[in-house]
């Protein structure tokens, strides 16, 4: 099982770059302008709808790590805020952003022995399990995002 340190750092990889993949959620979200984001293709999420997602899960996971209880639920973690304008969409990535390193602060921080434990019940797995599964998670969409953003650019 890998340290909460090298889950951190998987994690500031793929929000922030220095992966192997060489593809990073800011960077690719710093091209991709409002109309883009909230542009949505027939039978796929909006790029606005998949960040959207993809943060979701990070926040809820912080607010167990400070404490909290998990109060995110799958069926919510679409229901995006309605961004109206470039402003908008560059304050949210913002908001991320520096979520995200709050997170990855916590992680880096979170005693290794705890990964074995449970994540808030048994019925969801250990610690360890669901931070990989976040680090996938976000993998995952973020591969999403930039094909619907070539798809979005070629018309």
């Amino acid at each position: 099982m890998p340290t909460s340190k090298q889950l951190a750092t998987h994690l500031q990889q793929v929000y922030f770059g220095g992966n192997w993949t060489d593809v990073n959620f800011k960077d690719t979200l710093s091209g991709i302008d409002f109309d883009t984001a909230k542009q949505q293709l027939e039978g796929f999420n909006s790029i606005l709808a998949l960040t959207f997602h993809i943060h979701y899960f990070i926040k809820g996971v912080t607010n167990v790590f400070k404490g909290g209880a998990l109060e995110i639920r799958d069926k919510y973690s679409f229901d995006h805020p309605e961004l109206t304008s470039e402003k908008e969409w560059n304050d949210f990535k913002e908001q991320l952003w520096q979520e995200a390193e709050e997170f990855i602060d916590l992680l880096s921080n979170f005693p290794n022995e705890k990964l074995d434990d449970d994540f808030t019940d048994a019925k969801y797995g250990d610690y360890g399990k669901n931070m990989l599964g976040l680090i996938e998670h976000t993998h995952y969409h973020l591969g999403q995002i930039v094909i619907l953003n070539k798809m979005i650019k070629k018309g």
